[in-house]
């Protein structure tokens, strides 16, 4: 008799999501929302208003994770738990999306350099109607990033597609003078709270 071996879908198209469940062992099935039959699968990132970061990721990874969960519907497959996540960097209360290009993304780490900001990663998980959603707030600190590191650091392309134009686990994490909170978390899934979420729906975790 065959035992089926626990797994969960991850409703996003993040290699670092991606790189951080193998982290850990959990099994995976990528749940793509964009290439669903289902155009409205997609998720308007656009900040409302004064939105503040914490609100502002929280409401971006509940609309992921209702998403996800309609999608695994639409489409019939076996019923696993869904994990979607969103991130944001902010300083001093304004969010930091991810850079339109070159000249976007210099203006982000010239606001961010020499200065603590913090990076706010909300997890969402959900299985059938029941949703459960944690947030992680870390501080990072930057050294004084001079024109020239900045030039070098854009010609990597590293910050293409990443919130706050930065990947810490990249050539950016020569940046940083200070950390307080999560490293998996300003990568862009929180692991701490991703297994306490798991766990709430008796997932075997480490």
């Amino acid at each position: 008799m065959s035992i089926t071996q626990p797994r969960i879908y991850l409703a996003s198209q993040s290699p670092r999501r991606r790189e951080l469940l193998k982290q850990i062992g959990i099994n995976f099935e990528l749940l793509l929302l964009r290439s669903d039959v289902c155009r409205n699968m997609d998720v308007d990132e656009t900040i409302r208003g004064d939105e503040q970061p914490e609100v502002h990721v929280r409401r971006i990874c509940q609309e992921k994770i209702e998403a996800g969960r309609n999608s695994l519907s639409l489409r019939n497959l076996p019923v696993f738990p869904v994990l979607a996540a969103d991130t944001v960097v902010a300083l001093e209360g304004k969010v930091f999306g991810k850079p339109e290009n070159a000249e976007h993304a210099a203006e982000m780490l010239r606001q961010l350099s020499g200065r603590e900001h913090q990076v706010f990663s909300a997890v969402a998980i959900a299985l059938r109607e029941r949703i459960e959603i944690a947030l992680s707030t870390s501080s990072v600190r930057f050294a004084t990033l001079s024109e020239e590191r900045i030039r070098r650091y854009l010609r990597t392309s590293e910050y293409n597609d990443k919130a706050g134009s930065y990947a810490i686990q990249g050539q950016a994490g020569a940046f940083v003078e200070h950390i307080s909170g999560s490293y998996s978390g300003v990568m862009g899934l929180p692991l701490f709270e991703t297994v306490q979420l798991l766990k709430l729906f008796d997932y075997p975790t480490p």
